[in-house]
């Protein structure tokens, strides 16, 4: 049994993390922090989980996590969580950060969409990116983890067996992601269900999101080869979920290739990856509440179309965090999860 805590525990990936982590086999939830709850009890916070789990919200400081924790979730915003990463490092505690402030490698870039220069760069050169599927073994033995943006986890998913078989032509990658207002967060989800906005359906951050970067970076290192995808996000008018579809050529050689069998094989072991049959694809009602990705395929013999779907704050987030939790401590890595 290890004991757990949540920094941040406010938020929608704060009160996520609870709800999976009360009915895990191997976890003890030891400690929630926050600011702005400080001293409010849990039940005062989430009702939902009054008759669940009674904590007291604490103080995040370093050394009252690293003496109630073995292992912590840092649930903050983008930004927040290098300013608590080496410490609780330091301490000797185990990390999995949801913000993207240790995915990015390259400091530069991580300045430049998110206009402040890193303070933890020793934390960013130890940190495994999170991505269950594709790096298992490094996130067995690692500290520090930086768990995966929500329309990252979608695309690379999506893109990983073409691009690190060689099968994309890498110059022709386009996604077109949409996702519901949760994944704005909390307060800003709630802005948009109130006003007149809840009824449209629009574009934004065209060219300039910063999940791009990180994109670019996981199937660059998948592909020994610079990609740049062309990445234009949306904002549907609904609550949770992502759906992308993603448009590629191939490389002339694997015209005649099974796509479906190359998905299929390359992820037989891994639990939490669907691969639809021909002629099918996901929606997000397939996938909200769960920590599965659905993955749909068009071959066109010359091209590519790929259709993903999964819930932004599970398999997203919270979800793909605990999986992390799960291959870190070697326990079976659905555990909490189905």
């Amino acid at each position: 049994m290890i004991r757990v805590g949540i920094v941040g525990v406010t938020g929608y990936t704060g009160s996520e993390l609870i709800r999976i982590l009360i009915k895990h086999p191997n976890v003890r939830i030891t400690g929630l922090f926050s600011r702005s709850a400080y001293n409010k009890p849990l039940k005062k916070v989430f009702p939902q989980f009054a008759s669940k789990l009674n904590l007291i919200c604490d103080k995040p400081l370093v050394d009252i996590i690293s003496s109630k924790c073995d292992l912590v979730f840092l649930a903050l915003p983008h930004t927040a969580s290098m300013d608590m990463g080496a410490g609780l490092i330091k301490a000797g505690v185990r990390v999995i950060d949801l913000s993207a402030d240790y995915r990015i490698k390259d400091l530069k870039v991580y300045s430049k969409f998110y206009a402040l220069r890193h303070k933890d760069p020793q934390g960013v050169k130890k940190a495994v990116y999170g991505l269950t599927e594709l790096f298992s073994e490094e996130i067995k033995k690692a500290q520090l983890v930086a768990n995966p943006g929500c329309y990252p986890t979608a695309a690379i998913l999506s893109l990983a067996p073409l691009v690190s078989l060689g099968i994309a032509d890498l110059s022709t990658i386009v996604i077109d992601a949409k996702s519901g207002v949760s994944g704005a967060g909390r307060k800003k989800a709630e802005e948009f269900l109130l006003n007149k906005e809840k009824d449209d359906f629009k574009a934004y951050k065209v060219g300039v999101h910063q999940h791009t970067p990180e994109i670019n970076q996981e199937l660059s290192f998948l592909a020994g080869d610079e990609v740049n995808v062309t990445f234009v996000p949306h904002l549907l008018p609904i609550y949770r979920g992502i759906l992308e579809t993603i448009y590629l050529k191939k490389r002339k050689k694997y015209a005649d290739k099974d796509i479906i069998g190359v998905y299929k094989k390359f992820y037989r072991r891994k639990p939490f990856v669907r691969i639809r049959k021909v002629g099918v694809f996901p929606s997000i009602k397939d996938v909200v509440n769960t920590n599965f990705c659905d993955i749909g395929i068009k071959d066109l013999g010359d091209s590519i179309i790929i259709v993903s779907a999964i819930d932004n704050l599970i398999k997203g987030a919270s979800g793909q965090a605990v999986e992390n939790m799960n291959i870190m401590y070697g326990f079976p890595e659905t555990s909490g999860l189905i």
